[in-house]
């Protein structure tokens, strides 16, 4: 088994992990239920599921009898909305090895386990931004270790000035860490949008949304709005479960 499933220390074994984050009252916890299901279908590698989160209740409200989600608490209280996620790579967070991250409104369709594996000797592995123009990675699928996410943070901290008016985590993130050399992207087709049609900038048409599934693709992204549990899409409800 490769050492993106675990790695033995001379004390301990470091296990993959797989993380999201959940924060405030834009998702219900059903989108944590339904993200940890698809997970237990869909990816083979021996990992922990790690939800971070700014909710101190969450333990108490959960319905499902499954424990094996472990759930964090955000250490710092100052980050709004999505900026969240930069939390990820602070030193607190205690992510240990390779983590592979995804947004809580991902549909997987079919096995991921080769995004845990990708470019083994990568520090950072990030997706591409579904508009072209844009040059950004989409934080909605990271991959990182953990050698490498604290010097993300460590920058981040001396440059949060600059940073101060950036329109979401994903401009900081590709800032810091798109042109480094333990940097690739996964291939474009692993992935999918819901709503825009390709890489090339070609969107569906208002009066055309037949929203198909991409038969390549591993993980749809519901980016922006619909959300999944908006569509009406046969194949989304059947895998969004």
């Amino acid at each position: 088994m490769g050492w993106f499933s675990f790695r033995v220390t001379s004390r301990y074994v470091v296990m993959l992990n797989f993380a999201c984050v959940y924060y405030g009252d834009k998702y219900t916890f059903s989108y944590v239920k339904n993200l940890y299901n698809m997970v237990k279908r869909n990816f083979t590698i021996p990992h922990r599921f790690i939800c971070f989160t700014d909710n101190t209740v969450i333990h108490k409200q959960r319905d499902f009898k499954d424990k094996d989600i472990e759930f964090r608490q955000f250490k710092r209280h100052d980050f709004n909305g999505w900026f969240n996620k930069l939390q990820l790579f602070s030193p607190d967070s205690n992510l240990e090895g390779n983590t592979l991250y995804m947004d809580l409104d991902v549909v997987i369709m079919k096995n991921i386990d080769d995004m845990a594996t990708i470019g083994e000797s990568k520090n950072f592995v990030g997706m591409n931004d579904f508009n072209p123009t844009s040059g950004l990675f989409n934080s909605s699928i990271m991959r990182f270790n953990n050698k490498y996410h604290s010097v993300i943070w460590e920058q981040y901290l001396k440059r949060k000035t600059e940073f101060n008016s950036s329109h979401g985590d994903q401009e900081i993130i590709t800032a810091l860490i798109k042109k480094h050399e333990d940097t690739i992207s996964f291939p474009d087709e692993w992935t999918q949008s819901y709503k825009w049609l390709n890489r090339n900038g070609d969107r569906y048409h208002i009066s055309k949304q037949t929203y198909e599934q991409d038969p390549n693709a591993k993980v749809c992204v519901f980016h922006g709005s619909p959300n999944p549990h908006d569509s009406a899409q046969e194949w989304v409800q059947k895998l969004w479960k």
